[in-house]
């Protein structure tokens, strides 16, 4: 049996919603579904690929927060 690793990205500049704990994010894709999870508190949530998609339809690439 192989086990496909996960590659997960940190996300520079991100803020935790729960614990407010800066850099701690890593994004990743699980099933095709995108998940952010954070390492400090064990936060997680996902998006799935309609909801990207309704979410980016636009010209509005992304919002940056510093």
């Amino acid at each position: 049996m192989t086990t496909k690793k996960i590659k997960k990205r940190f996300v520079a500049g991100a803020k935790c919603p729960k614990c407010q704990a800066k850099e701690t994010i890593v994004l990743f894709k699980e099933h095709g579904i995108e998940t952010v999870e954070c390492i400090e508190c064990d936060y997680r949530e996902q998006q799935g690929d309609e909801q990207a998609t309704t979410q980016a339809s636009g010209d509005l690439i992304g919002v940056f927060k510093p």
